[in-house]
């Protein structure tokens, strides 16, 4: 399934099991001798959700959240009967996600998951061969967004892994390049922490709105890094090589994310134990 080209493997771990994940995802993502996708997702139960959601990166690290992945997730568990609910709790390592899924004619059309709220939001410069100022930021994993002029011209195939590797990120970081346009919408490409370009990233998207939010109140208000800052209610719509979000920052400050999920196809693989 894909959410926005953003596409991953989808495993229901409740049927068969996966002993060693990383390796899988190492094996099963690679384009030519494999699946080919940007990672694994497994989906299983969960003691204090309706379900779980983990995520493996296509050079088998895990992540902690994955807002794309988790609207597919939401597809799939609706459409293949495992739950009647149009509201569903999905455990995740970043916390639990509320999925709000928009049902016609019995299949699930978009996906809005309320993604909580961002954390960490500051500013920061790096140096090293590629020097950026920017804003980096949680949506329960990092990313680092950087506005620019034109962002046609970003070199992200040398940019990307040089700042996902940039001592100020100990954890690396998912890299995100924006450029707000004429008609109001914010284009953006990314560099994923673990996966290299994709087509979209929806944590990303969200990070990529907050740092836009942050960006906007500076000049006259108190800074994004301020503990009293507030970040403004918005809408924005997030462009991406695999298509759009939207995002919308509630009064509450949660982050909600809204977009499509797609499935390609589905078959059988054999799995080495």
């Amino acid at each position: 399934m894909h959410g926005t080209g953003n596409d991953y493997i989808y495993i229901d771990t409740m049927r068969y099991g996966i002993p060693d994940p990383e390796a899988a995802s190492r094996k099963w993502s690679r384009p030519h001798t494999g699946i080919g996708s940007d990672g694994l997702v497994l989906i299983g139960n969960s003691d204090i959700a309706d379900f779980s959601m983990r995520i493996f990166n296509a050079d088998g690290s895990e992540a902690r959240m994955c807002g794309n992945a988790s609207r597919c997730v939401g597809k799939y568990l609706y459409e293949t009967g495992l739950t009647c609910k149009t509201s569903i709790k999905l455990e995740t390592l970043s916390g639990i996600r509320t999925l709000n899924l928009n049902i016609s004619e019995g299949k699930v059309e978009s996906v809005c998951v309320d993604m909580g709220k961002a954390s960490d939001i500051r500013k920061t410069k790096i140096g090293g061969r590629f020097p950026h100022e920017g804003i980096s930021l949680s949506m329960g994993n990092p990313h680092f967004v950087i506005f620019t002029d034109d962002i046609d011209g970003v070199d992200i195939e040398n940019e990307g892994p040089a700042i996902e590797n940039d001592p100020a990120f100990p954890d690396r970081t998912n890299v995100e390049f924006a450029q707000k346009m004429d008609n109001g919408k914010i284009r953006m490409k990314v560099w994923e922490r673990g996966s290299g370009i994709t087509e979209a990233c929806g944590t990303g998207a969200c990070a990529t709105a907050v740092a836009a939010a942050c960006a906007g109140m500076e000049a006259g208000g108190k800074a994004c890094t301020d503990p009293d800052f507030l970040l403004p209610e918005s809408k924005s719509v997030i462009e991406m090589d695999g298509g759009h979000l939207t995002i919308e920052i509630t009064p509450e400050r949660h982050i909600l994310m809204t977009g499509p999920a797609v499935k390609v196809f589905e078959g059988e693989i054999e799995y080495e134990i």
